[in-house]
């Protein structure tokens, strides 16, 4: 095996491992991306077709170069796709793409990362895969009735990939009722799951943007683990997880397309989907909008709560100098996962970077000062 060493590797290439690069860059630290897609933006354009952000264009910014689209645009996922390519382009970053990191595991003051074809090692290590690892499916989709078609969330792209007949969406979030809505207008479509409720919705207007500007600001600036209110709310929403509000209008939307939203799914019976309440659905297609499981399993350090999340503030994980987490949901604000508020938290976490190589640099010289005065 071929051996490396780096001052700060940076494992993930999407949006959160961009903008760390961006900002350390910016302060003259070298650093290096690890990504295992062969392309940058490659984890947007896997998702299915009809996607567009809730957020305009003009919220959709990384640090050092907005979204290039129409400012009151809702970028479509190959739209995002091309943004990241182009901005890591620009910026020149190093990504080694094809690289996907198997062990992650201190040794000493430094921290040595496995692949498959090499040993790495890094004196910080900046995890910016994400909590969504594997998707999550209950056990009885098991039981379902061989006929019907299924698959996760993850997998779809288009209508196309659903057989004639009904179909039920499980799970009531953003992505469950997006993905309803695309197939509703050729299938009868069930949606299932509690309703997680919604933000305001509002058309493209002067008034709008005055609104929309505010609620940005409230999930970048109010919406704060730094205040009760905001550890309050990550708390609702994700330990455990129950879901963010849907993208304003998207009840209206799926009432008036003809979705009919019913509730959970907890069982089947005879090889079909059986309700809370009972109820059996003779359904031909079924896709799991449940989520994913969060998988840390490779990184060989006890940093983790009961849900699988690191303990960390604000990215920084005090328990192993020198390991950072990037894009977690509510990392700092409710914003932190977004395009629109994951370049503050890379900034903090370089800022910190900077600071912990400069205290190291202090101890070395005093170090080798005081063996010249001995």
């Amino acid at each position: 095996m071929s051996k490396r060493q780096y001052e700060t590797v940076i494992i993930g290439g999407g949006q959160a491992g961009l903008a760390t690069a961006w900002h350390l860059t910016h302060k003259n630290m070298p650093c290096v991306i690890l990504d295992e897609n062969e392309r940058v933006g490659a984890s947007w354009r896997k998702r299915w077709d009809s996607l567009r952000l809730f957020t305009p264009g003009r919220h959709d910014n990384l640090p050092g170069m907005p979204y290039p689209g129409p400012p009151g645009s809702h970028p479509g996922k190959d739209d995002i796709a091309d943004y990241l390519e182009a901005y890591a382009s620009r910026f020149g970053f190093p990504i080694r793409n094809g690289v996907k990191v198997d062990n992650l595991y201190p040794e000493g003051d430094q921290f040595t990362i496995e692949t498959q074809n090499e040993i790495i090692t890094a004196e910080n290590v900046v995890v910016a895969t994400g909590p969504f690892h594997h998707p999550r499916i209950p056990d009885y989709a098991d039981e379902l009735n061989r006929q019907i078609i299924q698959f996760h969330s993850s997998e779809y792209r288009s209508p196309s990939q659903i057989q004639d007949g009904s179909v039920l969406v499980v799970g009531a979030g953003q992505s469950g009722a997006e993905i309803a809505l695309d197939l509703a207008r050729d299938h009868e479509v069930w949606l299932s799951g509690r309703d997680v409720g919604e933000e305001p919705a509002f058309q493209e207007n002067l008034s709008s943007r005055i609104i929309n500007s505010i609620m940005v600001f409230a999930a970048t600036k109010v919406l704060n683990v730094a205040n009760p209110l905001g550890r309050k709310l990550r708390k609702h929403f994700f330990y455990p997880s129950r879901g963010i509000p849907r993208a304003g209008g998207s009840k209206k939307r799926l009432l008036k397309a003809g979705v009919k939203w019913v509730g959970r799914t907890n069982g089947t019976s005879n090889g079909y989907p059986r309700l809370e309440d009972g109820k059996v659905l003779k359904i031909n297609n079924v896709i799991w909008c449940t989520g994913f499981v969060t998988d840390y399993s490779w990184i060989k350090i006890p940093v983790f709560n009961e849900y699988g999340y690191p303990r960390h503030n604000r990215g920084v994980v005090h328990e192993q100098p020198g390991l950072y987490f990037i894009g977690m949901p509510f990392q700092r604000t409710l914003s932190s996962s977004l395009l629109l508020g994951v370049g503050k938290d890379a900034g903090f976490i370089a800022k910190h970077i900077a600071s912990r190589q400069n205290e190291q640099e202090v101890r070395f010289s005093t170090k080798i000062a005081g063996e010249i005065v001995r």
